[in-house]
């Protein structure tokens, strides 16, 4: 064997890992890799789950399923009406869209058939989009689902349309057990990465507020404003046994904030609080911490990293987590504290807790004033109700569109940004900066380049973030050690700094550090595009630098890391 071929063997070993159930008692494949199209080609698993004497669950995660191998498999499902947990994860992949309803609709239907009482439906990494709610509704309004206690459907590509009529249908279902006598008491719902914004979120809060049976609601990465968060709070406050709440990369803000901040009174059964990446700045923070300070004795972890919060937020919430004797983790990283501040939010929690304080990757100055802090959040509120007004504009004006185009319809006028220099007249936008990056263009942008960058990124369609995600950070990292000055080189790297921890935190939630890393190595120039297209017109020296210094933080793990340095020190 080559030394390449070796190479490639060890890299291949450090990014594998495929998802094994363990759960007693059922069938799994998962991670076969199978290409099921036809019913011949689902034999083997028509075969085990006829031979189960006792079929508690199915997991087909990381398999394909066609129409006519979902039809052989629902017929085999018939038998089985102690059939509890649907373990039915990423099993479309390359799929065309149209067959995913009908797969669906022919495994409900052996379900349904079955009479069994489903209790876990995971249908994540499924990008069947508003048509695969279709196929999936019939399911999900019958009598199977009377006893559901875990919905996941993470990563699905809902979209506002499909948002709703997945609520139309658990409210189908929770009627109808009502008038059985046992009505739908849903544990837990996972719908992160689902582009349900506004709308799709106050459609999913009648349900949460009509159930009140919900222990766990995580919802990150969906384009939730203020208005959307707000009907969540309100449906989260009559879910009194909620453990854990997480709407990690939202745009809570102030607004979002205060109205979170009533309802959690309310919640003494709270373990996890994820507020990440949710633009909560320092009011926000400090309602917050004024609604933790009494009870809330449970609360394992608090996550409020990457939200622009200035010392006194921090401080606030250092002692509202003073008393709380169950903490384990609280993440305060890429907020606005000064170095000096971190150390006094540091000390002051470490004193009276156990807990791991995670506190790195500070952005900003204590000096800064409240003048300055005010004016940004009253501007914040200003540009959330602009862009508000005109989502309600585009969608009425074309609602023949996809939701996707209509989210980059809704925000494709980019806010202006004053240059760095007061002399020079020229306004320079953050796609000036990715069309050109240059370190005018980047400087022009001004102290908030990190999160300005961030968010123009996050306006990608969830196909392409990774990419953009990427070209992001190369041409901000490219900025370093090109001869441009040691203050260049500081904001590139803080800059590039904040993108990759928000890369891998994208990455921790959709479980996919092998994509990224192997997309990341492409783009440093270590290993060859399949793309032959594809090509690096930027400084590769720069974006290696920045990727040291990023791996010096705890944002990727030590797996991810080692693959990276491997490549760094062959090169």
């Amino acid at each position: 064997m080559s030394h390449k071929a070796e190479d490639l063997d060890v890299i291949t070993g450090l990014l594998a890992g495929t998802k094994i159930e363990t759960l007693d008692g059922g069938v799994s494949f998962a991670g076969k890799s199978l290409k099921l199209d036809k019913e011949e080609d689902a034999a083997e698993v028509v075969k085990a789950i006829l031979d189960c004497k006792n079929l508690s669950y199915l997991n087909l995660e990381g398999n394909t399923l066609g129409v006519d191998a979902a039809k052989g498999i629902g017929k085999a499902l018939e038998s089985h009406p102690e059939f509890k947990r649907a373990l039915w994860k990423d099993m479309f992949t390359g799929r065309m869209k149209e067959e995913i309803p009908e797969a669906l609709r022919f495994l409900g239907s052996g379900l349904m058939l079955s009479n069994a009482n489903l209790v876990e439906l995971d249908l994540s990494d499924n990008a069947f989009g508003p048509i695969g709610v279709e196929g999936l509704a019939s399911l999900l309004k019958s009598k199977c689902c009377f006893a559901l206690e875990i919905l996941r459907l993470n990563n699905n590509g809902l979209g506002i349309t499909g948002g709703k009529l997945l609520a139309n249908a658990l409210m189908s279902c929770y009627k109808s057990s009502k008038d059985l006598g046992k009505p739908l008491a849903l544990k837990v719902f996972i719908a992160g990465r689902n582009r349900l914004e506004n709308d799709g979120a106050k459609a999913l809060s009648e349900v949460f507020s009509t159930l009140k049976s919900l222990e766990e609601i995580r919802m990150p990465q969906n384009g939730i404003y203020h208005v959307g968060i707000t009907a969540l709070a309100a449906a989260f406050s009559v879910n009194k046994k909620l453990k854990i709440v997480d709407l990690n990369d939202n745009t809570v803000s102030k607004k979002g904030s205060v109205a979170l901040a009533k309802v959690l009174p309310n919640l003494q059964s709270l373990t996890h609080l994820n507020l990440g990446d949710c633009l909560l700045k320092t009011a926000g923070a400090i309602a917050i911490a004024k609604s933790l300070t009494e009870g809330h004795d449970k609360l394992q972890e608090v996550n409020v990293s990457c939200n622009e919060i200035r010392l006194n937020g921090g401080l606030a919430l250092a002692e509202a987590l003073l008393s709380k004797t169950e903490l384990t983790n609280v993440i305060l990283d890429g907020n606005q504290f000064g170095e000096d501040g971190v150390t006094e939010v540091h000390e002051r929690l470490s004193s009276c807790t156990s807990a791991t304080i995670s506190i790195e990757d500070d952005e900003g100055d204590e000096d800064d004033d409240d003048d300055e802090e005010e004016e940004e959040e009253e501007d914040e509120e200003e540009e959330e109700e602009e862009e508000e007004e005109n989502g309600s504009e585009a969608e009425a004006n074309q609602s023949n569109k996809s939701v996707t185009e209509q989210v980059n319809v809704q925000k494709s006028n980019a806010t202006l940004i004053k240059p760095f220099s007061p002399s020079n007249a020229t306004q320079v936008t953050v796609s000036d900066f990715l069309k050109t990056p240059t370190v005018h263009n980047f400087l022009s942008l001004g102290t908030r380049r990190n999160s300005l960058i961030l968010d123009e990124v996050k306006k990608t369609p969830e196909s392409d973030l990774l990419e953009a995600m990427l070209s992001a950070i190369m041409k901000v990292s490219a900025l370093v050690g090109a001869g441009n000055g040691s203050e260049v080189d500081k904001a590139a790297l803080t800059c590039s700094d904040h993108l990759y921890q928000h890369l891998c935190n994208w990455s921790k939630t959709n479980n996919d550090f092998s994509l990224v890393s192997n997309t990341l190595l492409v783009h440093l120039g270590l290993m060859k595009s399949e793309d032959k297209s594809f090509k690096i017109t930027y400084n590769t020296h720069g974006c290696r630098a920045a990727l040291q210094q990023a791996m010096t933080q705890n944002y990727f793990p030590t797996q991810v890391k080692e693959t990276m340095q491997f490549f760094l020190n062959k090169k």
